[in-house]
């Protein structure tokens, strides 16, 4: 997955296409620790923080606030590509 990638983001009953915006940085799965700034890409295992940007507005919550509207699923050809959790979400007006 790199920055740019545009693949279907399912929250909730939610399905609107998102586009990776940016990966801020790569951890490690157990610790938390970041393990590298700004990478170019992630593969199959890593665990990230990463900034989406949805193609149309859509109703979501930080996992703190309520878990249900906190996870999301990304997929690729109806394929999951990669699970989460929202951590921080901005209201976008328009």
């Amino acid at each position: 997955i790199r920055a740019g990638y545009a693949p279907v983001l399912d929250c909730h009953t939610a399905h609107i296409a998102c586009k990776f915006a940016e990966i801020q940085n790569k951890m490690d799965r157990r610790s938390g620790k970041i393990l590298e700034e700004n990478p170019k890409f992630i593969k199959s295992g890593d665990s990230a923080m990463v900034k989406l940007i949805p193609s149309k507005r859509m109703c979501v919550e930080s996992f703190t606030e309520y878990p249900p509207l906190g996870r999301f699923a990304v997929r690729d050809m109806r394929v999951t590509v990669a699970v989460g959790v929202i951590k921080e979400a901005t209201r976008g007006d328009k």
